[in-house]
């Protein structure tokens, strides 16, 4: 493995201490010019028309003229081809107003082209207003309207074929101000249109500002079954992407040991392969990060999103459990950098950079980031030592000496946005590494919470990732878009077990007369797999609230290898070539009614994959096999929305996933291939309520209750053998649950106080027996107590201390053995301290916190009886500018 040197952590803080002071010497307030409205001196178009019975002009009360007073202001859908081209815009229309206060004409006063003119027209034409009245009796009336479209700050570009045309998306309306005559003035800054009334005094018009909700907001509110994590709090801490995942309803992570080490991400019960992973959309083991999803850096991802289940059809996904989707920092206007580092217990540096730059005249644009992270994970644990004298083992406390971890990487992204000819035109390249070091294998023996068997003290392996992607969406006609990329991933996977020694905790070495710590074998192998991908995505809508979208998901694998240790080569399973192909198409139909409180999504998948390579046949000769699996699948997704912040979801889906490279080949050492799994297929279903940022005079009320169950047939599990294992169709399986979250927020956001819990019962059906190893009860709570302006304007001290708990559950089967003589892993409870002070400048952030992570020094355990670190500190810098 290779390391860096003690000191070069020290150096790198140093030169970010020193970038942070320049940057904030340099830093000024931003100011953001407002956007203004068309002053019209006098409008006679809004001079109240006068009825049947007015008074005489000399009339002192015929002339107090009372403009209309906006009481119902429609939800209006800010224009999906600007969205996504990161464009605003403010329209000035004229409204008729008729005597009962309805709109019955909307014209286009100043118009800002890109469709939302049309926007705001067909929202005023909803608009409910307070009649005018000239004395005491109601008139029509023309005013001046200004609608402002706005995208969120900080604005966050749309994934791909994610966000519905306009018509289906309905966009927030942000506080109407009405006229200066009601005693409400116009924004600061806004330079209100003026209006006349008959005497002649102007008067502000109305107005009404029209956000675009960010991609998270769009997506909770949607009707797919996701929920989205946003980790603006989480790159200001230390805890890694694994943490902030498993403080999430129905996810459970549980890792081997430290940094780097292998993890165990479930939701809802399903585990492993079940549940797909993806980096903007692309498979996360073709984009770069194949080291896991808990180890990716957490200050690269803008937001995650968890989809449970029912996996939208643009992923192009066979997963079985749900998708996980992490997202970057998808904008592609102005210019914005960002820096981390984090330094802690255990020899762990964690270090991040990104930056990007628009050319808005030309549409150039680019961007770049890299990431380092390094730990040694010598943290102490509890094991069983033989005594030198009489040989018994006897506790002990033991540092653990071979768990290194040391991952690089890079990538960068160059083209033009915002072209008549592209919306998107990017070319991505990424190159990423990482070597870990093997303390010890997934099964071993232990004693009253105690490691028994010994370590390993030279195993080894590290992959290595590169590749490009070619990303390229574009708007046609008006009604239909086009997203679609296609990339190549090249991957090498060392790995070395070629050790003469048998180790113990001391790290002391015994030399024997053959290689290899596993199981007595030695391996000196690498395997190589090329892939060439694509994802094609096409939306069309036909009409208003209606959208279709298309699909199609090929993919190309081909692995080979070489173990040296092997002498003859035709001997050696890792040479043979194996072929895999697999794609997923589909259709999927999005609609909404009711003025958007319903929407649904009805959709239909097809599943095919084809491996052709080599097998020994019972002959012992070697055979070509050339195999074709085909499935079908469908779902829907439904949500009804009572108010704004309350609504309900249902969804289903009869779910396919294929055999993975790994079930299918194995690894050519332990694992033997088997060529003949069948796909896992599952009915997934998903019921739950939501009330969302509820604003009340306590503060605001968050709540969430969610009822799955996934039914799944031919479930694929690793069954092991004397010396050997192999992946097969083992048994039926149903896991089903609840979830719920609990949220508050006082009024100021001086407090806030958050809570989690989930119960599943995941169940062989064939004997009714938990399947081993899985948690069952588990949850957390949150608070977070905030001081702003401790030092300076726009400054905030914070204090968050987070609570997670594991309920007790069996290693091993629960049907075998007594009671009383069953593994376990043990109750956990661990807490985390985190003390955050940030300072904000304009564009500028810089935020430092101190964290301790299981502050009470809890015994952890890992799902394989594995201990965790214990007490840990960390300290983390940030910059955003």
């Amino acid at each position: 493995m290779f390391r860096l040197p003690p000191s070069r952590g020290g150096a790198l803080a140093g030169i970010l201490v020193l970038v942070l002071c320049g940057v904030r010497a340099a830093s000024a307030q931003d100011a953001r010019a407002s956007e203004q409205a068309p002053a019209g001196e006098r409008d006679r178009d809004a001079t109240p028309e006068a009825g049947p019975g007015a008074r005489a002009p000399g009339d002192a009360a015929a002339l107090e003229v009372h403009p209309p007073e906006l009481i119902d202001a429609a939800e209006a859908a800010y224009p999906e081809a600007a969205r996504a081209a990161g464009e605003e815009g403010s329209v000035v229309l004229r409204l008729t107003i008729d005597a009962e206060g309805r709109v019955t004409s909307a014209e286009v006063a100043t118009p800002a082209g890109r469709g939302f003119d049309e926007a705001a027209q067909e929202a005023a034409l909803r608009f409910r207003f307070t009649p005018a009245r000239r004395g005491d009796r109601s008139v029509a009336a023309r005013i001046l309207y200004r609608v402002d479209f706005r995208l969120p700050a900080p604005p966050v570009a749309a994934v791909a074929d994610a966000a519905p045309p306009a018509g289906l998306a309905p966009a927030a309306v942000a506080g109407a101000a009405p006229a200066a005559g009601a005693g409400a003035a116009p924004a600061a800054g806004a330079g209100a249109a003026r209006v006349a009334d008959a005497s002649g005094a102007a008067r502000p018009a109305l107005e009404v500002s029209v956000r675009g909700a960010s991609e998270a907001e769009r997506l909770r509110q949607s009707a797919q079954a996701v929920q989205v994590i946003e980790t603006v709090e989480a790159k200001r801490q230390s805890a890694d992407l694994g943490e902030v995942l498993s403080r999430a309803e129905g996810v459970g992570v549980r890792r081997l040991g430290g940094l780097g080490s292998d993890a165990r991400f479930s939701l809802n019960g399903l585990t492993e392969d079940r549940i797909r992973f993806f980096l903007d959309g692309v498979p996360l083991e073709l984009a770069g990060h194949t080291f896991g999803v808990a180890n990716a850096p957490v200050n690269l991802i803008d937001r995650v999103e968890i989809y449970r289940g029912v996996v939208p059809l643009r992923f192009g996904a066979d997963a079985l459990g749900g998708a996980v989707n992490l997202v970057t920092d998808r904008d592609t206007r102005g210019s914005r950098a960002s820096a981390s580092y984090q330094v802690g217990s255990f020899g762990t540096y964690r270090l991040t950079l990104s930056a990007r730059q628009t050319h808005e005249p030309s549409g150039l644009f680019a961007r770049a980031s890299g990431f380092l992270d390094r730990a040694e994970n010598d943290y102490p644990i509890d094991v069983m030592k033989p005594d030198p004298e009489s040989g018994r083992l006897s506790p002990a406390r033991a540092r653990r000496f071979h768990d290194g971890y040391l991952a690089a990487g890079a990538d960068a992204e160059v083209g033009v946005v915002r072209r008549p000819w592209a919306d998107r035109l990017l070319l991505r390249g990424f190159y990423v590494a990482h070597d870990k070091e093997v303390q010890h294998g997934e099964l071993v023996d232990m004693r009253d919470g105690r490691v028994v068997s010994p370590p390993f003290g030279e195993v080894a392996f590290s992959r290595q990732t590169g590749g490009a992607l070619l990303r390229y969406a574009q708007p046609f006609f008006g009604k239909v878009r086009l997203d679609a990329l296609a990339g190549y991933s090249y991957v090498r996977t060392p790995f070395l077990n070629v050790a003469r020694c048998t180790y113990d905790w001391s790290g002391r070495c015994v030399e024997r007369p053959y290689r290899g710590e596993i199981e007595d074998t030695a391996n000196d192998q690498s395997v190589q797999q090329h892939t060439v991908f694509a994802r094609i995505n096409a939306a069309w809508s036909p009409a208003p609230g209606h959208l279709l979208r298309f699909g199609l998901s090929p993919t190309r694998m081909t692995r080979t290898g070489r173990n040296v240790v092997v002498a003859e080569p035709e001997k050696d399973p890792l040479t043979a070539k194996r072929d895999l192909w697999s794609g997923v198409a589909g259709v999927e139909h999005e609609a909404m009614a009711f003025e958007g409180r319903l929407a649904n999504i009805a959709f239909a998948k097809v599943y095919l994959q084809g491996v052709r390579t080599r097998e020994i046949l019972p002959s012992g000769l070697l055979g070509d096999v050339d195999r074709t699996i085909h499935r079908m699948g469908a779902g829907d997704s439904l949500r009804f929305r009572f108010t704004d912040a309350l609504y309900a979801k249902a969804s289903y889906e009869y779910a396919t996933r294929l055999p993975t490279p790994e079930e299918l080949f194995g690894d050519g050492v332990l694992v033997l291939w088997n060529l003949h799994l069948e796909p896992e297929v599952s009915h997934n279903v998903n019921l739950g309520v939501t009330l969302e940022r509820a604003e009340t005079g306590a503060g605001q009320l968050r709540f969430s209750a969610n009822g799955f169950g996934r039914f799944t047939d031919d479930l694929i599990t690793l069954r092991r053998y004397l010396g050997y294992s192999e992946y097969g169709n083992t048994l039926s399986a149903r896991s089903v649950g609840v979830e719920s979250t609990a949220g508050w927020t006082s009024p100021g956001d001086w407090l806030s106080l958050d809570g989690h819990v989930t119960w599943q019962d995941f169940r062989d059906v064939s004997t009714g027996a938990r399947i081993q190893n899985q948690p069952y009860l588990f949850g957390g709570v949150a608070a977070r107590a905030q001081w702003p302006e401790i030092a300076a304007r726009r400054d905030a001290l914070s204090l968050t201390w987070y609570s997670d708990y594991v309920h007790a559950f069996f290693v091993g089967r629960e049907d075998r053995g007594a009671g009383d003589s069953k593994a376990e892993i043990p109750s956990q409870l661990v807490h985390t301290l985190a003390l955050t002070y940030l300072v904000e400048r304009g564009r500028t952030t810089v935020s430092s916190t101190v964290e301790v992570q299981n502050v009470t020094d809890e015994k952890a355990f890992s799902f394989f009886g594995i201990q965790r670190p214990g007490r840990a500190a960390y300290a983390k810098l940030a910059l955003s500018l």
